[in-house]
């Protein structure tokens, strides 16, 4: 997740046109997510993403990590949790109508990598099933004021142990993070 110095992932009127995607930031992500079994997104995030992925690395002056990214977009398996999408739904997609505990733990349990999650609302049920076991947060070098916040407050605790961080040339800094394993005495 994308998230402002000041803790949002968009602007109020859904504005992303602040993230710092460089070339270099780019491609460490699209290492990241190259290796997904899957991606994980709501109706709004998949509908953008599908306006604009399939065809990127055709684009005129698209080229290097957004037309790599274009393919691992198009080929990686696609979850979108909607009410409201048609059950049927393109470029490698499957359509869940919720979010179930026992669905997702066995979805986690397949073999093939990792599953990456977005969106701030759909993380929050993750979140609060206990679904999320890493948190990958890209701290862009801008504070916009207001907006949508990465996380909604919450009476769940969540203790987290830092793994790793990166400083990218643009400024924004990436920290990654996993649920803390418990005490044998907690």
């Amino acid at each position: 997740m994308s998230v402002s110095l000041d803790g949002y992932v968009e602007g109020p009127g859904r504005e992303i046109d602040w993230h710092v995607i460089d070339d270099e930031l780019h491609q460490y992500i699209n290492d990241r997510l190259g290796a997904m079994g899957a991606f994980l997104c709501g109706r709004v995030t998949h509908q953008l993403m599908a306006d604009y992925w399939p065809t990127a690395d055709a684009e005129p002056g698209n080229s290097g990590p957004t037309v790599e990214f274009a393919g691992i977009w198009r080929s990686t398996p696609k979850i979108v949790f909607s009410r409201t999408m048609d059950d049927r739904a393109e470029w490698n997609t499957t359509v869940m109508r919720r979010v179930d505990l026992d669905e997702i733990t066995a979805l986690k349990q397949q073999p093939g990598g990792d599953l990456a999650l977005s969106g701030a609302d759909l993380a929050a049920s993750f979140r609060a099933l206990g679904l999320v076991d890493e948190y990958r947060i890209y701290v862009h070098p801008v504070l916009i004021g207001r907006g949508k916040p990465l996380f909604a407050p919450t009476d769940a605790k969540a203790d987290l142990r830092l793994v790793e961080n990166r400083t990218f040339r643009s400024g924004v800094v990436m920290l990654h993070y996993r649920r803390a394993e418990r005490s044998a005495d907690e």
